[in-house]
């Protein structure tokens, strides 16, 4: 049976836009160490990966970033016992470096070069395993709308039934987890219990809630290919400044297994034998309309 990690820690292979379709990406130096390596530390208590790779980044580069698909996980012993690491793509959106105690300088370099300046394994095979896709993907992270007790105890249609105290939790714990990936837009089915689900998001980025009705799963069982045709279609029309973030979609139970499972399919991309319970999400990553990544997500710890 494989340990259990005694320290948890996330980072990121930040990158930035170049010249003529290339990217460069940042290392930083650690005059403690005397090495060049990928931003990343440990999570602080009650954190995602997601949550951890996002402030580090921005404590020892100082760059703003949208995280990405999740990229491989390095696990190696400690003073304290095995920590593990999990990596992501992560797009620079701002910010300035100033040089402090950890980490004395950055260089933004071509991923070839980066490759010669890294002091470690680990995170060359990190780098290897972002550039196998294109960085500049769109990322739709495909919610369930959180805990709303039962449908035969609801009286009235059950499109109407809202989100109990549990799913309240729950909805207020995913802003959190979701705002990392740089939510630029938000999309749910016109159920309560989704719009509800992503409405403390909304709120947190100051966005709408835009109700699509073939992510409900009535339009659904019609149709399932609506879903799957409009989830491509967000991530396929996302311009620049959009593709720099993330479309945020909620739904239900008896729609994101069999559109993810259709996406992957078409692709023929692999995705994990995960289940989608309530408050559960999916990040895709899409090469314009085309899914290359499916990484599932646990709803938060509340």
């Amino acid at each position: 049976m494989a340990s259990e990690p005694k320290v948890r820690a996330a980072g990121a292979v930040l990158w930035k836009p170049a010249a003529q379709h290339g990217v460069r990406v940042a290392l930083v130096h650690r005059p403690r160490y005397r090495d060049w390596s990928l931003p990343k530390g440990k999570a602080d208590g009650g954190e995602s990966a997601q949550q951890t790779a996002e402030r580090e980044v921005l404590e020892e580069t100082g760059s703003t970033a949208a995280i990405g698909r999740a990229l491989t996980q390095v696990s190696y012993e400690v003073s304290a016992g095995l920590k593990t690491v999990q990596y992501f793509a992560a797009r620079a959106t701002g910010g300035r470096f100033t040089p402090n105690k950890e980490v004395d300088k950055i260089e933004w370099l071509p991923i070839e070069a980066a490759r010669d300046r890294l002091s470690y394994e680990f995170d060359l095979a990190v780098l290897d395993t972002f550039a196998v896709q294109p960085a500049e993907l769109a990322t739709v992270v495909l919610v369930r709308h959180a805990k709303a007790g039962h449908r035969e105890s609801y009286d009235g249609d059950d499109a109407g039934r809202p989100l109990d105290a549990k799913g309240r939790k729950q909805a207020k714990a995913l802003v959190g987890q979701l705002l990392p990936f740089g939510v630029n837009r938000i999309v749910s089915a016109p159920v309560t219990r989704c719009v509800q689900t992503v409405q403390p998001t909304a709120d947190a980025r100051q966005l709408p809630v835009q109700l699509q009705v073939v992510f409900g799963e009535e339009v659904y069982r019609d149709d399932p290919a609506a879903a799957r045709r409009t989830i491509a279609g967000l991530a396929g029309g996302c311009d620049a400044e959009q593709a720099a973030g993330a479309v945020v979609v909620a739904s239900q139970g008896g729609v994101i297994p069999g559109v993810v499972k259709s996406l992957a399919a078409r692709a023929g991309v692999s995705i994990p034998d995960a289940g989608t319970p309530k408050a559960s999400f999916w990040v895709l990553s899409f090469d314009r309309e085309q899914l290359v990544q499916a990484d599932p997500y646990p709803p938060p710890e509340i």
